[in-house]
């Protein structure tokens, strides 16, 4: 049980790590950080980011290639971001106005990472 436990804890570390890197790659990038790791009823939301009205709801899985990291998300967990992200949402003040879009940020070992743009659509 224990060895369970500590393979759940790599895990855990290696996605915090995963999210700090890719906030750094999106800084880079001129988005700025509104919030890590947004738990709310419906779900957890990653980053969510911001450049003027463009706000970016980014999912961020560390895996070996791009590819096994796009497929690592599924219709189910798109469908919980963008619940939670809706409700993230109603509740800036100025949600009229802002306009959203799901990204994914790949965080391969030893490379840059991948900054997938509108990864999902909404709906």
């Amino acid at each position: 049980m224990a060895k369970a436990g500590a393979i759940k804890f790599k895990a855990w570390k290696r996605g915090l790590n995963a999210e700090m890197i890719a906030a750094c790659w999106l800084r880079l990038k001129g988005y700025r950080i509104v919030t890590r790791r947004l738990r709310t009823p419906m779900g957890e939301i990653d980053l969510i980011c911001r450049r003027g009205n463009l706000v970016l709801v980014v999912e961020v899985k560390a895996r070996q290639t791009l590819q096994s990291a796009m497929e690592a998300v599924s219709i189910n967990q798109q469908k919980r971001i963008e619940a939670a992200a809706d409700c993230w949402l109603s509740r800036q003040p100025d949600y009229a106005r802002l306009s959203l879009r799901f990204d994914l940020v790949a965080v391969r070992p030893w490379r840059l990472p991948v900054h997938v743009p509108a990864f999902f659509t909404a709906g």
